[in-house]
């Protein structure tokens, strides 16, 4: 049964957070962080494979997700100023909550699509403080989408505000990902060949919900700062990382994105990166047609990690409580 808590978040916002746990001691901890407009539970299935082999994992709704949403207020938003960041620091603070319940255990950090890039960012600023990073369904150095997106957000902003929600932007985005995928049976075809886990989704009154203007212009600001050359000096380049897409994935550009940022990070050395492309799966790949090998994969990569000196100085390694300010 999966457990709950809240936690307070980097400006006293309760954020909801979902545990599930193995029968044994945890040889580790996955800290999932969720991607756009979705939330923690979603990962349930994920997490029970976890379980299996001795893996503990903890994730939480983001702010203006899942149950993390101050009453009053639309989903989506994740701050009216500067929330990508408080975000961030959100997942440090989950993250020194799990050291305080599991001493010494190391932690691997995942992340989904949005999370994904908040992960990217985690990594320069608080790579201390895990194991190793796992980017699922991620991008790398901005394309024409980003780039275009980030000027039309501001615009936006002005013409509705920041906690307004823009047409346009759901156009260019969720709306343009399905495009590849005509003649469309829904809205969001894009995410899944699995028809039943797409209509799950739009069933679930917790997802596929519009994202404030703020969140998408703290979104696009990040994805070029997230891989610039002042950010990427500062990650561990001995940390693991393990990059895994759909090679039919629009937010990764159909693995384009996703090429890139394996490019700059072979060009800032980075030592221990390994990728994986499931050719013709799409963007959630943990709820695809091919889930388990998915999965399997990712099972094997974190068992590695188990005998890897990395991790095993680790266990070591006290968690410090850090008092850095977030990547500029």
């Amino acid at each position: 049964m999966v457990e709950s808590f809240t936690y307070s978040g980097t400006d006293g916002l309760r954020l909801h957070t979902y545990v599930w746990r193995p029968e044994v001691e945890p040889k580790a901890v996955v800290q999932i962080a969720h991607g756009m407009s979705e939330h923690g539970a979603r990962y349930e299935r994920f997490a029970r494979v976890l379980n299996n082999f001795g893996y503990a994992v903890y994730a939480n709704d983001h702010r203006g997700h899942g149950k993390s949403i101050p009453s009053g207020t639309l989903p989506g938003h994740l701050a009216d100023e500067d929330g990508w960041n408080m975000a961030v620091r959100d997942m440090y603070l989950l993250n020194q909550e799990i050291g305080q319940r599991h001493p010494g255990v190391p932690v691997i950090l995942v992340g989904h699509s949005m999370g994904s890039f908040l992960v990217q960012q985690y990594m320069a600023i608080y790579g201390d403080t895990i194991a190793a990073a796992a980017l699922s369904a991620s991008n790398g150095p901005p394309g024409m989408l980003g780039k275009v997106g980030k000027a039309i957000a501001r615009i936006e902003k002005f013409r509705l505000g920041g906690d307004g929600h823009s047409g346009l932007l759901k156009s260019m985005t969720f709306k343009g990902f399905n495009k590849p995928f005509r003649p469309n049976r829904t809205e969001f075809d894009w995410l899944s060949r699995d028809e039943a886990e797409v209509d799950r989704y739009i069933a679930d009154p917790l997802c596929g919900f519009d994202c404030s203007v703020a969140t998408w212009i703290d979104l696009f600001d990040a994805l070029g700062r997230i891989t610039s050359d002042h950010v990427l000096e500062k990650v561990n380049k001995m940390l693991p990382i393990y990059l895994l897409s759909g090679s039919r994935d629009p937010v990764g550009e159909m693995s384009k994105g996703v090429k890139r940022l394996l490019a700059v990070y072979e060009k800032h050395g980075f030592k221990n990166v390994q990728h994986k492309f499931y050719e013709g799966a799409r963007h959630e790949l943990l709820n695809e047609i091919n889930r388990d090998e998915v999965m399997a994969d990712f099972v094997a990569w974190a068992n590695r990690l188990s005998n890897h000196t990395a991790v095993r100085q680790k266990k070591l390694v006290k968690r410090p409580v850090s008092r850095k300010s977030p990547a500029k």
